[in-house]
Order: structure tokens, then sequence, then C-alpha cells
């Protein structure tokens, strides 16, 4: 065996018998025999104890133990030629401890160990295989190990796809919901300016019209003091006069002083006429562009049917025989507002509190009236619709409205100018949408009641009344 492999020869040579792992610090028996030196000592421990050579069983007269150093020599040279030769064939590394080889694999304390290891204390009784059939047998395992792993993967990269497009989404919701916050404020804003500018025009015509007047009266009663103290003094230098001269005239003195009379100044109120409120609500500054709204019978669809007032609107059961004029909307179920705005702003609320569907908003005067309508920007429609719950904005391709409290009243602002329609929830004060683009020619509001649905949505399309605040409309 040493012949066939001088390596293992030259590895059992530097072995102990004892620990069976290299030698450390090795010592010589008398009878030439090599140990470590702490294996022979535990060995030869107590009083009792025979000294005897554990592997010949000689016995030792003299405990002389004589360190070996050139075994101690062999035994770094047979490390290195292990460690070598272990790296050398590549393998599965090499023991630390011993410098051999890890060929085996200890079941019980998982981890890969060398020969040396395997006869040791610490893994005689353990079960171990070569290190090659471990890795095959655990690569099996853990190639069975990867198919859940990737399906749970597959599952983590959808849900965390899902995730980011709610990210994105809510982002992109928050963007919208900041810029109409933004917009409505600057909308208040501009409108208290404006109504700033108004109420303080306003105010600066009273203030000159009622210092005028009082400036009037100051200027009769000044010439009417000034006429009062010359007289005084005139009769106060009578008085002085001789006799002769006290009586000469004395009578028309007299009756001068009978015929003075004061006259009041015309009675001037200082109480401020105008009521001069300024209103944070963006409704209650709104109200102050209401118009007073009613609908165009020459428009209205033969199936609707207009109250006499031409405040309400609903889907009717029969077609109606009406003269097919070119303004009457026909096949689409729609109406117009009768006012026609070409600048300015304007601003009318309508009452859907019943109703299950209902389109409201504003459309060109030009859109074609006899055929189906695309109610869009582009196609000269700025519409918001309800129908089966859910509220939308007729854009490209439409915007889902998120309501939180059902409108029993729609506010519709038409800022001609700005180009912009926006929709507010008269009933929780909240801004539904608002539509933002170039108009040009003239505008109408745009009614649509819905059909009735076999009797769901029979409730009318209301125009309520929008009352200005104290102080008048201040709209242009």
């Amino acid at each position: 065996m040493a012949a066939d492999n001088p390596a293992e020869s030259l590895q059992e040579e530097a072995t102990c018998p004892i620990c069976l792992e290299y030698f450390t610090d090795p010592v010589t028996l008398e009878c030439g025999h090599n140990f470590c030196h702490v294996c022979i000592s535990q060995c030869w421990e107590g009083p009792n104890t025979a000294a005897s050579c554990p592997q010949c069983r000689e016995t030792v007269q003299q405990r002389n133990l004589r360190p070996n150093r050139q075994l101690g020599n062999m035994v770094e040279i047979a490390k290195r030629l292990s460690f070598q030769a272990a790296k050398g064939a590549g393998g599965s590394g090499v023991c630390e401890r011993h410098q051999e080889a890890l060929k085996l694999f200890c079941e019980e304390d998982q981890t890969p160990i060398c020969v040396i290891c395997h006869l040791s204390w610490a893994h005689r009784a353990h079960r171990v295989v070569p290190i090659e059939e471990a890795a095959q047998e655990y690569k099996v395992k853990l190639q069975g190990a990867l198919g859940p792993l990737r399906k749970e993967l597959e599952e983590a990269l959808a849900l965390m796809s899902k995730e980011e497009e709610k990210t994105t989404e809510w982002q992109g919701n928050v963007k919208m919901k900041r810029e109409m916050i933004a917009g409505e404020f600057n909308k208040l804003h501009t409108l208290l300016r404006e109504e700033e500018r108004m109420l303080l025009h306003s105010l600066a015509g009273e203030e000159r019209e009622t210092l005028q007047r009082l400036q009037e009266n100051v200027t009769k009663l000044s010439w009417q003091s000034s006429s009062l103290q010359q007289l005084i003094t005139e009769i106060e230098e009578k008085c002085q006069q001789p006799v002769a001269e006290l009586l000469k005239d004395v009578k028309s003195t007299l009756s001068r002083t009978e015929n003075v009379k004061l006259q009041e100044p015309e009675a001037v109120s200082t109480d401020l006429k105008n009521v001069y409120k300024i209103s944070l609500d963006m409704r209650e500054a709104l109200k102050r562009y209401g118009v007073d709204m009613t609908l165009d019978p020459d428009t209205a669809n033969p199936w609707l049917v207009l109250s006499e007032d031409r405040k309400c609107v609903r889907d009717g059961d029969t077609r109606q025989d009406l003269p097919d004029n070119r303004e009457r909307f026909d096949p689409c179920a729609c109406v117009l507002g009768a006012d026609v705005v070409a600048g300015g702003r304007c601003y009318w609320e309508v009452g859907v509190e019943d109703k299950t569907e209902w389109d409201l908003g504003v459309c060109s005067e030009s859109v074609c009236r006899k055929q189906e309508v695309t109610l869009t920007p582009e196609h000269g429609y700025w519409v918001l619709r309800l129908e089966d719950g859910k509220y939308e904005a007729f854009t490209s391709p439409s915007t889902p409205i998120p309501v939180s409290v059902r409108p029993s009243r729609v506010g519709i602002f038409l800022d001609y100018g700005a180009g912009k329609v926006s929709f507010y929830n008269v009933t929780d004060r909240s801004h539904l949408f608002t539509f933002t683009g170039t108009f040009l020619g003239m505008l109408r509001p745009y009614f649509h009641p819905g059909l009735h649905s076999g009797g769901t949505n029979t409730a009318p399309l209301i125009i309520c009344p929008v009352l200005a605040p104290a102080g008048g409309n201040l709209g242009p």
C-alpha cells in the first residue's frame, strides 16, 4: 500500500496512534514508538497507572519522553503535501484542521469532513456519506424546491406590479386632486379679487355721493353762520351809538332779526347702503354670477316634456307632434337652455335628487342636432353624466369621478374667457370636475334627463333658483 500511494503512507506515519490525528508536539518512548505529548501524558495519568507503551505494551522503566523534532518537521511536510494534493485534485476543499481533502459529509452536523475527522471521537458515531453522494442528494432536493420558489417569486412580482400600478394611479389621483384644489382656490382668489374691486368701487361711489351732500350742508351752514355773525356785530355796534343814531332805522334792524330763521341741513344718512360681505365659500361667490335659466322649447326633442314655466324637463311616454325645425334635437333626447353665452361668466344649478340617469353641461350653438351626438369637447360638448350609479366626465377617454355624497343638486359655472366649465356637488359643496379649453362661438346650457327606464327615472331635471348675495349680482 505504501508503494502504491506514498502520500497516504506518509500521512499514516505522521498520525498519532492514540488520537488518530497529525502528531502534535511528538515524543518518542524507549521502545521507539511515537505519540503526541498530550496523548501519552493522558494515558499515564493516575498514581496506579503502569508506564507502558500503548502500542506494544512494553513496560517503560522510566518515564523518559524524548521530543522527536524530526518527526514534527515531517508532520508539517505531510500536512503541506496533503493540502497541495487536495487542492490540485479540485475536490470539495480541504479540512482546516487536518489539511485533508473533504471527502465525506456528516449528516448529523451537516458539514463536510475529511477521513481523519470521521475516525475522530467528534464524528465516529455519526452517519456519514461520500460528499459527492450527499451533494447529488441535496442537489435533487434543492432543484425540487426551485419550483415552489419560482411560483412564489412570480406571485411576488405580480403583486409588486399591482402595488406599483396602485402607486402610479394613486400618485396620479393625488396630482389631479392637487391641481384641482389649486385651480379651485385660484378661481376663488380671482372671484374674490374681482369682488374686492367691485365692492371698493361701489363703496368709493357711495363715499363721493355722501361726502358731496355733507359738504353742501357745511357750505350752507357756513353761509348762514356768516350772515348771523354780521347781523350780531351790526346790532352790537348800534347799541353803542348815541340815542339819535340808535333810533335811526331801528325798526328796520329789528325786522331783520325777526326774519332770521336757521335753515336745517338736509338729512344725509351715514349708514352704508350696501352690505359689504366677503364670502370665502365658493358657492356663495359663484351665486354672484347666477342667471335666471329657462329651457328653450324649440330645441327640445319631441319625446321630452317641459313644464309651463320652462324650468323642468323629463322623458315622456309618447312622441309629441312638434315642428321639425332645424333647432330641434332629434333623435337625441336633449334640450338646450334659452340663454346664449358668448362671454363673461354665468352660474346655474339643476336639481337631480331622484334621478338615476342624466347628462348636464354646455354645448356649442353650432352642434349638429339631427344625428346621434358624441359628447366630447372635440365635438362641441362639455358634459357630465350619471349612469348606473357612476359619475363620469365625457373627456377622451372618459374620466370617472369619485363621489362620496350623492348630489341632490349640481352647480355649473361657465367662465367663457378662461375656457372653463366647472361642476359642483351643491349637496356637500365639493368640486366634481372642470373642463379646460378654448371656446369659439356661442355656447348653450345642455340638459339630457335620461330615458325613464320603465318608471325608474321619471323624475325631471329641475332648474333651481340661484339667489345672489345681498348687494346684487357683481358679475360682468
